[in-house]
């Protein structure tokens, strides 16, 4: 049986051979030094390192900084311990006449007034020991080691303005009080929603990768069941403050922790803006997220998104800070893979975005398979031989080309020459909405299975790929 060819007119071909993971010899076919330099060899990805957290270790603040975080430490403090952190609300006191001289009456009323007090210093007493956040203590005299991280995002979010930070600590406080908050784990919102927001893998920098689907909401039913009047859309918002709580349940509230999020909004099948009920809601989903859970995302990406979008946004911007607009990443859907790979590894990333992360993977799970690339310049051919040199193992392999529009195949050559090529994939052409290939060889005989790329598009294409290898049992 010979090897199928594909339909190419002699285009430059990189043979790129791995053995172990690691690329051992590398023969360039190529007339001109362009072609040299467009034309890679393959490599191990390298931990992509597009942004950082803001430190929260006091030594590696600005002067101004440290000075704006130790200034809020002391008003706080001096709020808790006087308990004027939150407002007192307005009570009703019966006036009660009092006797000049002792009496029933006279009694009755020193006893309630000692009561009141005695209410007054036990509320008192269960704030100082229990006003948390985030499971952090407020107090700053306590010394919790994530207080200046919880602080520092306040900070952050009124650009290091300490009487605005304080501001809007007391504020997302009462909030949360008002909301009950902190029980809201403990509520059951059923599972209508439950496709809609959920957590899936890390990105470059640790950060829990979160995604909200907005295609869920595109029925007519769940549509108005989740916005259809205030009284829903006030649900939908006590939800939306539920995955949060969730979601940061994940994280490190302290200094050199991951503390903070990066979100996927998943723009595919959205309803558009004409639907009142859903702008609505987003304005106040914006709104609640921005006043309550500052610096809590490192990025917002937005994927798939329609060309109503830009209209949106313009629409939303006023309402915006300048600080939470530049975490804002969009991408349209030819630019999926190629916008997400830049902050999430590709085996982090779901096979749907064109990632190789699979729902229940027994291929590589626990498996620390080394994910390698390629450039491969337009016009060109790569192919990469992965060693078969046991009878009877089973390798498995991911590729993926971002932006496809290739041709591409897979055989196995034995080592003998007198033996047959097989072919494992015939050549076949690829268009761009392709998702990542996954396949498996059993070799019955030493050789190695050939990956053949031709790029036959009018651009270099980016190339990742990992493999492994299951020894047989003896």
């Amino acid at each position: 049986m010979t090897a199928e060819t594909m339909a190419q007119d002699e285009p430059q071909k990189v043979e790129v051979v791995i053995e172990e993971g690691k690329v051992v010899d590398v023969e360039e076919k190529v007339e001109t030094k362009e072609s040299v330099e467009e034309s890679k060899p393959a490599k191990t990805v390298e931990k992509c390192s597009s942004y950082k957290e803001e430190s929260n270790f006091l030594s590696d603040l600005k002067e101004f900084e440290k000075k704006a975080l130790i200034e809020l430490k002391t008003k706080l403090e001096e709020a808790i311990l006087g308990n004027t952190l939150f407002e007192k609300k307005e009570e009703e006191v019966k006036k009660v006449e009092a006797l000049p001289e002792g009496g029933e009456e006279g009694e009755k009323v020193v006893k309630e007034e000692e009561e009141e007090k005695k209410v007054e210093e036990e509320k008192k007493e269960d704030e100082e020991k229990d006003l948390l956040l985030w499971g952090v203590s407020l107090l700053p005299s306590k010394g919790n080691e994530g207080i200046d991280v919880i602080l520092l995002k306040f900070l952050r979010a009124r650009e290091f303005k300490v009487n605005e930070a304080f501001e809007m600590l007391k504020k997302t406080l009462k909030w949360r009080k008002e909301m009950k908050i902190d029980s809201i784990l403990d509520e059951d919102f059923g599972s209508d929603l439950a496709s809609a927001a959920y957590m899936n893998g890390v990105d470059c920098e640790g950060h829990p990768v979160c995604y909200n689907m907005y295609g869920v909401f595109d029925g007519e039913e769940i549509y108005q069941k989740t916005f259809g009047n205030e009284e829903k859309r006030s649900e939908f918002l006590r939800w939306r403050s539920y995955v949060m709580e969730k979601w940061i349940q994940k994280l490190n509230l302290k200094p050199g922790g991951v503390s903070s999020l990066l979100q996927i909004n998943d723009l595919k099948n959205c309803p558009g803006p004409s639907r009142k009920e859903l702008r609505i809601a987003t304005k106040q989903t914006v709104s609640m997220l921005q006043d309550n859970y500052p610096e809590m995302v490192a990025k917002n990406i937005f994927i798939n998104v329609p060309f109503w979008y830009y209209a949106l946004n313009a629409l939303f911007s006023p309402f915006l800070t300048q600080r939470t607009k530049s975490k804002f990443v969009v991408a349209r859907p030819a630019k999926v893979t190629e916008t997400l790979i830049k902050y999430i590894p590709i085996e982090e990333i779901p096979v749907n975005y064109g990632g190789f992360k699979r729902e229940n993977d027994s291929e590589f799970f626990g498996q620390d398979a080394t994910v390698s690339e390629l450039i491969l310049k337009a016009g060109t051919t790569a192919t990469i031989e992965i060693p078969a040199l046991e009878v009877g193992n089973t390798l498995c392999w991911d590729l993926a080309v971002l932006g496809w529009e290739v041709s591409y195949k897979e055989e196995f050559v034995p080592n003998d020459e007198g033996s047959y090529t097989v072919i494992v994939q015939k050549g076949k052409k690829i268009g761009s909405q392709e998702g990542p290939i996954r396949n498996t060889f059993k070799n019955n005989e030493p050789g190695k299975v050939i990956l053949t790329i031709n790029n036959t598009s009018n651009k270099k294409k980016r190339v990742l790929y990992r493999y492994k290898i299951n020894k047989s049992s003896p």
